[in-house]
């Protein structure tokens, strides 16, 4: 077989958008009843939804196996919606957070980027949605995993929106992961064909980079909120 030449780490800019601007939308997970496990919710997007993979081979179900082998008593909700952006999230926050939410991983923002949104409008959104979540579980821990744009959206541009997540994670004292794609973003053997949306091995490294964040502050929560 032809062996294709390498993609450039970042393709162009219509074809992210019309990556991410996707049509078919993964439900938003069914609100269940509290229970005496602490809620780990995943509010975020085509990533986080493990677009183009089965959902047990996406990042938070990963992330599930991983708390279960540890033997932390833990849910883990995928809030996570293909195409959506900042401000997606924080309109549907209010049915997520029917239930009690004891740590909120904050992944959006990369589809306000690639629409060339406002980083203004998306720190705005993030800060809303944190301080929603905190306004009904008010010692809910929250991490904010940073997000970054290709070359091609403008120096600029790419700076400004970069430095919107370790802003909104020191102004809400929240935890911040730099760069969700670390080591996944640009390497073509770790993305599906479109080189945006992680393979199953790259959404296998993802876990394994929040993991290193996640393991101490599910293990901090107070005693009341594990026990079973």
């Amino acid at each position: 077989m032809r062996r294709s030449r390498p993609r450039s780490p970042w393709i162009p800019l219509l074809f992210l958008a019309a990556a991410f601007w996707i049509s078919t939308r993964t439900p938003t997970p069914t609100a269940a009843e509290p229970s005496a496990r602490p809620t780990l919710l995943v509010l975020g997007d085509s990533l986080a939804a493990g677009y183009g993979l089965d959902p047990t081979q996406a990042f938070p179900a990963l992330l599930q196996k991983r708390a279960d082998e540890a033997g932390i008593p833990v849910t883990i909700v995928n809030g996570g919606v293909s195409g959506d952006t900042t401000a997606g999230g924080l309109r549907r926050l209010d049915w997520l957070l029917r239930r009690p939410v004891d740590v909120l991983l904050l992944e959006l923002g990369g589809n306000d980027g690639l629409r060339g949104l406002s980083p203004g409008a998306t720190r705005t959104n993030l800060t809303a949605i944190i301080r929603k979540t905190r306004d009904k579980n008010p010692a809910a821990a929250v991490v904010v995993a940073g997000m970054q744009m290709p070359p091609n959206m403008g120096e600029a541009y790419g700076r400004e929106f970069r430095e919107v997540f370790p802003q909104v994670a020191k102004e809400e004292r929240a935890t911040l992961i730099p760069f969700l794609l670390e080591g996944v973003g640009g390497v073509a053997e770790l993305n599906q064909p479109d080189q945006i949306h992680p393979t199953a091995a790259g959404h296998s490294l993802i876990a394994s980079n929040l993991w290193v964040i996640l393991e101490p502050v599910l293990r901090s929560l107070p005693p009341r909120a594990v026990k079973e």
